[in-house]
């Protein structure tokens, strides 16, 4: 909804009127150079000059929110000021006009200087990147040395209004705005979603060095789209864009996923993996629902609707986040047969013939929709395949039963731990304590500095402390891109005991404790809140738990119904060749 100064400033524009009175709050100067802060909906372009003063403004904003006391204290609505200081810099002539304007609007700020004040710790992780506000050259001597002034005084509390931090060190956005009155926001709040993530990631993100481009640039780029997205769908998928832009598998529209390609709540009921760089049936959902008639396990997707396989991964891949392809590429395969209800046509290659089907789309029951993607064997969470081969499933396991599976695994020469889908429930003491004969360090973590805003710190190592019974038998982990956060975080853990081995392909590169953010029009997403590190700070985000044996699956392991990732995993353990019993044995 707007405000009453907002709708004043609407009608101004709309009778020619140049003078428009704004409601007493800090001062922006002279309102002669004002105009509607919603001329999007006017039909008006930003020009090149606007464009640069909007990401001025929006660096400007986001660094007096978490740095100066009483915007960090919470004694001034800073979505407020946003919003009053918008006409001002949008009106303002060149960006000698506008960095006036936001001189003055600064001014009103109480300048006290601080009585206890924050100094940056020594060897920080990261380092804030604030040297931009020393560039008179850029920002004019008047607002530089407001900056500045505001820097060298800045909080010095460990939480703020706007960010607290919990238990585990992860920021806590708590006290920002939904602004759910209206699912289109106008554009003043189009700019305060984007600002307001933009720099949630520019101090609170643990990962931002490995964004791996120009993040300035992305504002600027983002600036213009998001006046331009002014209806529902246009407004969602930007922001989907901009979420994808953090390369954070944690950082998505959780809101809104049916917004992205392909749209619909219909799906053929198969399951699909990229393998070997193809779509590749890999099983069909479950036994309620009937399997479409023509096609098998191992069949390889290269058309749906018309259109190739590969076109679509290129169209869709700027509204999918991920940490890196592996990743992105599960969630493509998850989502690549939605679309209306009724038939579509489907082509592809089996053993080297072609087929080409037409099959329906159907509505796919949700606890069918869970599990697609989970490579893992199916069967209970504990078996024992043979006498020297013990198997759990971590998407079925129970961590109050963590003793008893060591108890029945005690006999056998191996016991293969499957993290290639989500824990069930967080296991990395209850079952990991078994594990170990002595203290273990397996991660440490950065967390962020609220006195330092885009700071980040070392904290000590975190371990593994023994426990009874122990098992003594050798240990496969097998992983995949299926593997994400928690099962990433597991992997570190067994990773670490001496006698384990980690088997399979690189994992999703999304790890820590997440933080969840709200954005205008009931919006939502979130970020990797902590950074997870090995013990001797080498980094896992991105690059995922690399495994100390890779093993990709092949198509012809899929037609033929082997794991084939844990076979090699085994047969390493063993030093001797393992093979599992299949439905062609």
């Amino acid at each position: 909804m707007l405000g009453s100064t907002t709708k004043a400033i609407h009608l101004g524009l709309a009778l020619g009127i140049a003078a428009i009175t704004l409601s007493p709050a800090l001062d922006v100067g002279s309102s002669e150079s004002l105009v509607a802060a919603d001329s999007s909906a006017q039909g008006v372009t930003l020009t090149a000059g606007q464009i640069d003063n909007l990401v001025l403004l929006g660096k400007v904003w986001g660094f007096a929110k978490y740095h100066h006391p009483d915007i960090a204290g919470g004694r001034i609505d800073w979505d407020a000021e946003l919003r009053r200081i918008l006409p001002a810099v949008l009106g303002a002539r060149g960006n000698v006009g506008a960095t006036a304007a936001i001189s003055r609007w600064l001014a009103a700020l109480d300048s006290s200087k601080c009585v206890s004040c924050a100094a940056m710790p020594e060897a920080p992780h990261l380092q804030p990147d604030i040297a931009w506000i020393r560039d008179e050259g850029t920002l004019g001597r008047e607002l530089s040395a407001s900056l500045v002034r505001i820097y060298d005084n800045r909080w010095s509390k460990p939480a703020q209004h706007y960010v607290t931090f919990a238990r585990s060190g992860n920021p806590v956005f708590a006290n920002e705005k939904e602004y759910t009155e209206d699912s289109i926001p106008d554009s003043d709040l189009r700019l305060l979603a984007l600002y307001r993530f933009w720099n949630i990631i520019e101090y609170w993100f643990p990962y931002r060095d490995l964004i791996e481009e120009d993040w300035d640039g992305v504002l600027r780029e983002f600036v213009p789209r998001l006046w331009q997205s002014n209806d529902a769908d246009s407004y969602r998928l930007t922001m989907m864009m901009l979420t994808a832009r953090v390369n954070d598998g944690h950082a998505n529209l959780w809101s809104s996923p049916n917004v992205r390609p392909p749209r619909g709540l219909h799906r053929l009921p198969v399951k699909l993996r990229f393998i070997e760089g193809k779509a590749v049936v890999t099983g069909f959902m479950g036994d309620t629902l009937q399997q479409p008639a023509g096609l098998q396990v191992g069949d390889v997707i290269t058309t749906i609707g018309g259109q190739r396989v590969d076109s679509l991964v290129n169209a869709w891949t700027p509204y999918y986040g991920s940490s890196n392809q592996p990743a992105r590429l599960r969630s493509i395969a998850y989502e690549l047969t939605k679309g209306p209800s009724g038939l579509v046509s489907v082509t592809g290659q089996r053993a080297g013939s072609v087929f080409d089907l037409r099959l329906e789309r159907i509505m796919i029951p949700t606890q069918e929709l869970r599990a697609q993607g989970v490579n893992a064997l199916s069967g209970d969470a504990f078996q024992l395949l043979t006498d020297e081969v013990a198997y759990l499933k971590l998407g079925s396991v129970s961590a109050a039963q963590a003793a008893d599976y060591i108890r029945t695994a005690a006999n056998a020469k191996v016991l293969v731990i499957d993290i290639r889908t989500y824990p069930r429930e967080f296991v990395v003491f209850a079952l990991g304590t078994h594990l170990v004969s002595q203290p273990t360090e397996f991660a440490r973590f950065t967390r962020g500095d609220g006195t330092n805003p885009g700071a980040f710190l070392w904290t000590r190592p975190v371990s593994l402390q023994p426990a009874v019974p122990h098992y003594n038998g050798s240990i496969v982990i097998l992983v995949d891109e299926g593997s994400l956060s928690q099962s990433e975080y597991t992997a570190m853990a067994f990773r670490a005991v001496p006698n384990s081995i980690v088997v399979g392909s690189t994992t999703a590169g999304a790890d820590g404790n997440v933080s969840h953010i709200v954005l205008p029009g009931g919006l939502r997403s979130m970020i990797s809140g902590i950074g997870v590190f090995y013990p001797d700070k080498r980094p896992t985000q991105r690059i995922g738990i690399v495994p100390d044996l890779v093993v990709h699956p092949t198509i012809a392991g899929i037609r033929q119904g082997r794991d084939e990732v844990l076979e090699a995993g085994v047969s390493r353990a063993l030093g001797r060749e393992f093979r599992m019993r299949t439905i062609s044995d």
